[in-house]
């Protein structure tokens, strides 16, 4: 079943999503900062709050190295994650949501993130929650409007 729903999620998310283990990617045509900016907006249209964004590639040449551009857009909604904190206060340790924006040794870029479900699954009772599967579905809906 728990297939099931992640084939369909990603069905709904858009021909250009995939996942290895608990990672999902969504692919686009943009390029890393353009995803993030538009997943930055998606995120402050949907109401929740932008605490960070995090520029690796930045960081790696701060230090004397590069590495293709990789970024992360830290955001959370109360209204999903105090839900999952009353459940189990542990969960605070896996919230706010990430989402990395990077380009691959192809050059493609995807925006990826770790399925709420599978992140809290040694939580109490939290992978199983209702909210998890709002958390879900939001990640879904901003990487694909961010990615289009």
């Amino acid at each position: 079943m728990r297939n099931f729903i992640l084939t369909t999620t990603f069905l709904l998310a858009g021909a250009g999503a995939a996942m290895a283990d608990d990672i999902i990617k969504v692919e686009t045509n943009k390029s890393v900062a353009e995803a993030l900016d538009a997943l930055e907006a998606a995120v402050g249209n949907a109401g929740a709050t932008v605490f960070a964004r995090v520029d690796h590639a930045a960081g790696a040449e701060k230090v004397g190295t590069s590495i293709p551009p990789n970024q992360v857009l830290i955001f959370g909604n109360p209204a999903l994650g105090t839900p999952a904190m009353q459940i189990d206060a542990r969960a605070g340790l896996f919230l706010p949501l990430k989402v990395q924006a990077y380009e691959d040794a192809n050059g493609q870029v995807w925006l990826a993130y770790e399925d709420p479900k599978e992140t809290m699954d040694d939580l109490d009772d939290v992978e199983n929650a209702p909210v998890i599967e709002k958390m879900r579905g939001a990640l879904a809906k901003l990487t694909a409007a961010a990615a289009q």
